[in-house]
C-alpha cells in the first residue's frame, strides 16, 4: 500500500521538463581532453600512423600496449590537427555508460578514446571541485541523474507557495536545459523545519556529456548551491 506521505508527494510533486533527448555529441575543444586527464597523441597504432588519446603522463618515444594493440608516442599534440573538429558521446554497453571521444573531418569521424564514462567524469568533477555535483549524481546513462534531498517529506506546496530560493533554482534550471537542450526536474518543497531549515526533495536529469563540459558544470554546481 502506498503511504500517505508517499501518495501526496505522488500528487504535488512539481516537474518540469525540456523537451527532448539528451544531446547525441557536443563538441569540445582540446583542452577539455586535458581536463579530462588525457592527452592527444600522434603516432603508430600497431604500425600504422594513427591520432589517439592518451593519458597524461605519456612522452615522446614512449611504447606501449593496451588490450593487445601496441602504440607508440611520436607527438603530443597542443592543437587540434588541421580542418579536424573533435566531439564526444555517450555510448551505452550492458548498461554502463562509455565515453566515446573522436575526430571528425568531412563527416568522418577517426575513434581517439573509447572508456568508461563514470570514472573520468568523476575525476574531473573532483579536480575542478564540482562539490554540489559529486554529492547529487546517483548514476549515468545518456542523462545523469542528480538527487538532493533534506529534512523530513511531508506534503509538498503548490508553485505559488514556492519560496524565493526554489524559485530561483527553477528559473536557473530552465536556463541551463535550454542551453543543453534537455533536462527534466522534479521538485517537492515541504517548507521549513523547526529550526527555520528548508526540507525538500529535488531530482534533476541532465545530459551526462554535458557535464563533461566545464561551464556547464559549473552552472549546474551553482544552481544546486541554491538549495543549502
Amino acid at each position: 500500500m502506498i503511504t500517505e506521505v508517499r501518495e501526496a508527494m505522488l500528487l504535488n510533486t512539481l516537474v518540469f521538463e525540456t523537451l527532448g533527448q539528451p544531446e547525441k555529441e557536443r563538441e569540445f575543444k582540446l583542452k577539455s581532453l586535458k581536463k579530462w586527464g588525457f592527452d592527444l597523441v600522434f603516432g603508430k597504432k600497431d604500425g600504422e600512423d594513427a591520432f589517439f588519446g592518451v593519458e597524461e603522463g605519456k612522452k615522446v618515444g614512449d611504447k606501449f600496449n593496451k588490450d593487445d594493440v601496441e602504440y607508440e608516442v611520436k607527438e603530443i599534440l597542443e592543437k587540434l590537427p588541421k580542418n579536424k573538429k573533435m566531439f564526444a558521446k555517450i555510448e551505452m554497453v550492458e548498461g554502463r555508460a562509455y565515453l566515446y571521444v573522436y575526430l571528425r573531418e568531412d563527416d568522418i569521424d577517426t575513434p581517439i578514446l573509447y572508456i568508461p564514462a563514470g570514472e573520468v567524469l568523476l575525476a574531473f568533477l573532483k579536480k575542478h571541485k564540482f562539490i554540489k555535483i559529486i554529492e547529487a549524481i546517483r548514476n549515468i546513462g545518456s542523462a545523469a541523474n542528480l538527487v538532493k534531498k533534506h529534512g523530513d517529506e511531508g506534503k509538498p506546496v503548490s508553485f505559488e507557495e514556492l519560496p524565493p530560493v526554489a524559485r530561483r533554482f527553477l528559473r536557473d534550471a530552465k536556463k541551463i536545459e535550454k542551453e543543453m537542450g534537455f533536462g527534466r526536474v522534479a521538485l517537492a518543497y515541504f517548507g521549513e523545519n523547526k529550526s527555520g531549515e528548508a526540507r525538500y526533495w529535488l531530482e534533476w536529469m541532465v545530459p551526462t556529456i554535458a557535464l563533461f563540459d566545464e561551464k556547464i558544470s559549473e552552472k549546474i554546481d551553482k544552481a544546486l548551491a541554491e538549495f543549502k
